[in-house]
């Protein structure tokens, strides 16, 4: 009987947020960039574009480590079905907020994981839904300077004083607001042949 193959690990991503999730999982892995075109298409559902996109990061980056098995991910803020991205910078961030504020946003984040070698390829989507409070202009404009996540999708961070926007969170995998379901990235990876434990 022949040796198991141990495959390289690769999350491609450059999101902070991203690499400290995965180092939860205690094994080795590599980051790469995957360069995607983030741009939704005209049709596109915020589902259809988070599983588009981690799809496409995780098959630009298993194109350079065909071996290896690559995860890809992108989160997808969902308010009423209009997508709401990375704000970029203060003034869309407050805008974003305020549309958001005592509504229910639905965070859409995908993951998927791939392996050239073995045609290995799946997407996963988690769903959170998350509510939030009926925030003032202040506590809007108080909050984007102390934390200012113009890099987070909806302009929020829970793990962080983000957690003081919101009135409830309703998900399956605690992991999966922060930017990357452990929960089902932990299957995906194991059944492409990552051990974890």
């Amino acid at each position: 009987m022949s040796e198991p193959v141990h495959r390289k690990l690769v999350l491609g991503s450059t999101s902070r947020y991203r690499r400290e999730l995965l180092e939860r999982l205690r094994t080795p892995f590599e980051i790469a960039d995957p360069g995607v075109d983030e741009t939704p298409l005209v049709t596109e559902t915020p589902q259809q574009l988070a599983c588009r996109l981690a799809l496409a990061k995780a098959r630009a980056v298993a194109a350079q480590f065909p071996a290896a098995v690559v995860i890809g991910s992108d989160q997808v803020a969902d308010l009423d079905g209009r997508a709401l991205g990375k704000p970029g910078n203060h003034a869309r961030a407050v805008t974003q907020l305020q549309q958001m504020r005592g509504n229910t946003v639905i965070f859409q984040t995908a993951v998927a994981v791939v392996c050239l070698e073995t045609g290995f390829s799946q997407v996963d989507l988690a769903q959170v839904r998350v509510k939030f409070r009926d925030l003032t202009d202040a506590e809007i404009d108080t909050y984007l300077r102390a934390e200012t996540p113009y890099d987070c999708a909806g302009s929020a961070k829970s793990e962080g004083l983000g957690i003081a926007l919101l009135q409830a969170i309703d998900n399956d995998d605690p992991t999966a607001l922060v930017g990357l379901p452990l929960i089902r990235t932990c299957r995906m990876i194991q059944a492409a042949g990552i051990r974890i434990l």
